[in-house]
């Protein structure tokens, strides 16, 4: 397969990344379809698609009427996987951060989905050699990791596995660039890949010298953008990704044998009240929603 084969694009998960990744994809003329197994989460994802996002790029003068028009009329939101994937090339995955129902997604998907049709995860730290035994031919399943917010942000991490085609890795390379994003080649699986490991390294010191009293996580993210030049504090940055998706990561660290993380409890009240960040409109910080 070449990047020239793709038609059509299922997007699965419809969350802020999931439609973002989908928008981004019909923006740059793919056929996309975006489902997901909420109903009410795939009817916000076209509510926010067309009058939020796409209105708002008009009215900043950054698209016009016509492109938005053309974008429109190439995002599809549809009730099933088996909708969104029957005659796709590409498949991008951005369901929830849990291994179990991810497992049970991609044996549902090898069902349905065309031989041919590539798997990639947008998991930000679960390898995709961990769902290699749930499809038929793995050599087509890998990481495809986009950054939030995808619209936004460049880098795509593409990710090897061993059971990874190098036909597959240069097809999502091709297509992340085509679709506007400077990608990156990772070349072997490791937990977290590139940035999320540089990152969580930052994280895990930032939550220590918070839970040790040293200072507060306001102080700490003013201290990052002023003395490192960051444009987000560590903090601002959870807010923003998830509180979940952080708290998740960490108990997926645990599973696998590591160290309780710094910064565990702090996460997981948080987790628990439902203090998720900006989604939820509050998390380290407050937020009117």
């Amino acid at each position: 397969m070449n990047l020239s084969d793709i038609k059509k694009v299922a997007v699965a998960g419809a969350g802020a990344m999931g439609r973002q990744i989908a928008l981004n994809c019909a923006i740059h003329g793919y056929d996309t379809y975006l489902t997901d197994s909420f109903p009410a989460a795939l009817a916000k994802a076209e509510a926010w698609a067309k009058d939020e996002y796409l209105a708002g790029r008009i009215a900043k003068g950054k698209m016009t009427q016509e492109q938005v028009d053309a974008a429109l009329a190439k995002f599809h939101c549809v009730a099933t996987i088996d909708e969104a994937v029957a005659g796709a090339q590409l498949l991008i995955e951005a369901i929830i951060e849990d291994q179990k129902i991810k497992s049970e997604f991609y044996q549902n998907v090898n069902k349905v989905a065309p031989k041919d049709c590539i798997l990639a995860s947008n998991s930000s730290y679960m390898p995709s050699s961990r769902f290699k035994d749930c499809v038929d031919d793995p050599s087509r399943l890998a990481n495809f990791h986009y950054f939030n917010p995808a619209l936004v942000m460049k880098v795509v991490e593409v990710v090897k596995g061993e059971h990874t085609s190098q036909e597959t890795v240069d097809v999502l390379y091709d297509f992340a660039k085509a679709t506007g994003k400077n990608p990156v080649r990772v070349n072997k699986e490791i937990r977290g890949f590139i940035v999320n490991r540089v990152l969580t390294a930052i994280r895990d010191e930032a939550y220590r010298l918070v839970e040790n009293g040293v200072c507060s996580p306001e102080d700490l993210d003013i201290a990052v953008k002023g003395g490192l030049g960051h444009p987000m504090g560590v903090f601002e940055l959870l807010d923003v990704t998830g509180i979940d998706v952080n708290y998740l990561s960490m108990v997926d660290r645990i599973n696998g044998g590591e160290p309780t993380p710094p910064g565990f409890e702090i996460a997981k009240a948080k987790y628990e009240a439902g203090e998720l960040g900006r989604k939820t409109g509050k998390g380290f910080y407050t937020y009117n929603k």
